[in-house]
């Protein structure tokens, strides 16, 4: 697959916001929907400066929306495939742990 320098930088610019642990705990938070800043502080055990500077990053980069509803900001994720990616990542780190471990008992 041939991608253009500017395809790239847009590919390693999300893959930076998704790469901060804070920020992937707040998606986890929203898998099961949309919630305002205090339900994620709540939730995830993040401090609110740090909950509203992770949430900025997220919705610059198209990852979650908001909505206003009332006097509230909900978030929510912005599409789903998001966690397709996660879970592959996830699998995929699954089984070279298991290879490395494989390999460290076989001395190989």
């Amino acid at each position: 697959m041939q991608m253009n320098p500017g395809a790239i930088a847009q590919l390693a610019d999300y893959f930076k916001v998704l790469s901060e642990g804070n920020r992937l705990q707040i998606l986890c938070c929203l898998k099961d929907g949309a919630k305002n800043v205090t339900e994620i502080i709540t939730e995830t055990g993040l401090g609110q400066a740090n909950v509203s500077k992770h949430l900025k990053i997220l919705a610059q980069a198209s990852i979650v929306n908001r909505q206003p509803v009332g006097v509230s900001i909900y978030y929510e994720i912005a599409d789903p495939l998001i966690f397709e990616l996660c879970e592959l990542v996830c699998e995929r780190l699954s089984v070279s742990l298991e290879q490395r471990s494989q390999q460290l008992k076989t001395g190989i």
